[in-house]
């Protein structure tokens, strides 16, 4: 008897000593090229951590492309955004969400093998710091448009 109070005991101290996970989940969703010869692309997404402790989309990897990267805008002044990488990756707070969207973060094509195509789905690894590695399927929508006026109107892609 003692043996087994002393299993379940250890057991509960165990538990309760573990590491808080980060659950993450992806809605919305989608990926989009400028025109249908361009050489680079994006996606964007809604990322949701319902866990109870912070994480981090560290990577991302594609075999849509040359490099995929995490990238984010940085206004230069006189309406002129920088698009640049984000090594760092994004934190994905705990309980909340981080936004991938148009004229802000965003994961960034870079040398497209071939055309993103409407209706098409782009094969994606999400990587976290905590949760580890999540494919995603991101379909083609060439057609959306931004939302809140944001878009790639004057920008530097210079990295």
């Amino acid at each position: 008897m003692k043996l087994k109070a002393l299993f379940v005991g250890a057991f509960a101290s165990a538990l309760m000593a573990a590491p808080a996970i980060a659950e993450i989940t992806v809605h919305d969703a989608y990926a989009r090229s400028a025109t249908p010869n361009a050489k680079t692309g994006a996606a964007f997404m809604v990322i949701e951590n319902t866990g109870d402790a912070d994480d981090r989309l560290v990577a991302v990897r594609s075999e849509a492309a040359v490099r995929v990267e995490l990238h984010t805008h940085i206004d230069q002044g006189g309406g002129v955004m920088k698009m640049t990488e984000v090594e760092e990756g994004f934190v994905i707070p705990a309980g909340g969400k981080h936004m991938l969207a148009r004229g802000g973060d965003h994961v960034m094509f870079m040398g497209l093998k071939s055309p993103f195509v409407q209706d098409e789905t782009v094969s994606v690894t999400l990587v976290f710091e905590t949760a580890g590695e999540t494919v995603i399927e991101i379909p083609v929508d060439l057609e959306r448009k931004p939302k809140h006026g944001m878009g790639h109107n004057h920008m530097n892609h210079d990295n």
